[in-house]
């Protein structure tokens, strides 16, 4: 049949079908499905409920200028009362965990003929430093007491997650996928750990989380992997969310949110849906569940939480990995890793909203919202305060209503 043959008999189709359906038309048949299967993609509406619990705003700060569309899941961290947060541009704050008033400030110096930098990731704590990281491979350190800047130093690639201080050393992770240890006295280098990148990944990076005398990291090809702390010599590597699939976009099984040490047993979830707990000592895998996604876990006395890909919030047995109870109300809202308040799980979605469920059953208690842009980067709980940062570069504290 030849191509002119089959245009026409495929118009008189057309044709004919328009005639049948009187002023209905075919685009309006397909446009009917088309608003079909995109409404069925956007975010879940949020629904009213009876509040079970009552949540309070504490405070609010403007860090300066946030990170948009960059990705980077800047977060604040808290040592000594004090809370720690920068913006992609405005420096890095100290600002008091209970009423919120800045401590200091530091920003970058001007130097001429040099763009401005651009701090990423959230700052690391840890040895009476305060470490940043910069989209163009830098490595800030700063005095905890008053920000007053100790040394610099350089790796090859952005910085978009917040740097581990431990044992004497500053651990940095490039978003080549290698990490980087230095002096905390002086910034000199003391190893490296290279690893390759798979073609496709999801944007962001876990940071390194230490245990006693190791390093738990996170990577792009959907493992973790423990490095020792004094060399950085691989000690075990086990997969979380094998990379399988026909396309790169189906095999990325990014190990993103940070993992979490509970007494000898690692906690950690992946791009992949998948989430697992390994014995730290030897890597030994002791469940596996197929829930879960890239914004990390959070970790009571009996319960693991995860979100997942698709705004599912899931309550697993910590003991077996068990579903216990799943939430879906909130599908489609791009959450953040959980995070514990009291017995409650928090997320905070896509609209700035902040959600506390229930341990117990996932229930919906109370919400609250932040400002109007996105929640990236997973909250943090410190003396009954949680402090969420959106991507404009506001941070908000919470407290619980007694």
């Amino acid at each position: 049949m030849s191509q002119k043959v089959m245009i026409t008999r495929v118009a008189t189709v057309l044709l004919m079908g328009m005639a049948l359906s009187g002023c209905s038309t075919v685009k309006g048949w397909f446009a009917g499905k088309d608003a079909a299967a995109k409404k069925a993609q956007e975010p879940a509406e949020l629904v009213k409920f009876e509040p079970t619990l009552k949540v309070n705003k504490a405070w609010s700060v403007n860090l300066g200028k946030g990170e948009r569309r960059i990705g980077v899941r800047q977060g604040p961290a808290v040592a000594n009362g004090h809370v720690f947060a920068a913006a992609l541009t405005g420096g890095v704050h100290a600002i008091d965990l209970q009423t919120g008033k800045k401590v200091w400030t530091w920003e970058p110096k001007k130097e001429k003929k040099k763009a401005k930098l651009r701090l990423s990731g959230g700052p690391g704590v840890g040895e009476n430093l305060v470490v940043i990281g910069t989209l163009d491979g830098q490595v800030i350190a700063l005095d905890i007491n008053d920000g007053s800047e100790k040394w610099r130093a350089r790796v090859p690639g952005e910085v978009i997650a917040a740097p581990a201080i431990a044992q004497g050393a500053v651990y940095v992770r490039s978003n080549d996928g290698r990490i980087t240890a230095f002096d905390a006295g002086n910034g000199t280098q003391k190893w490296f750990n290279p690893s390759e990148l798979p073609a496709l990944t999801v944007r962001g990076n876990a940071p390194v989380v230490t245990g006693p005398g190791v390093l738990f990291i996170g990577k792009d090809e959907g493992a973790v992997a423990a490095l020792a702390q004094q060399d950085g010599r691989t000690l075990w590597e086990q997969n979380v969310g094998n990379g399988e699939g026909r396309t790169e976009l189906e095999r990325m099984a990014d190990v993103d949110g940070a993992p979490v040490l509970d007494g000898n047993t690692l906690f950690v979830s992946s791009f992949k849906n998948q989430t697992m707990a390994i014995e730290g000592p030897t890597g030994r895998p002791l469940w596996a569940r197929d829930h879960g996604g890239a914004g990390g876990v959070a970790v009571s006395s009996g319960n693991v939480f995860v979100t997942d890909n698709k705004g599912g919030v899931f309550g697993l047995d910590k003991a077996s990995g068990a579903a216990m109870w799943s939430q879906t109300a909130l599908a489609r809202r791009s959450l953040t890793g959980p995070a514990l308040h009291g017995d409650y799980v928090v997320v905070g979605d896509y609209k700035g909203y902040v959600h506390w469920l229930q341990t117990s059953d996932g229930a919906m208690a109370a919400r609250a919202k932040s400002g109007g842009d996105a929640l990236l980067a997973q909250p943090v709980v410190v003396d009954g305060v949680l402090l969420v940062q959106n991507v404009d570069g506001k941070l908000t504290a919470f407290r619980l209503a007694n």
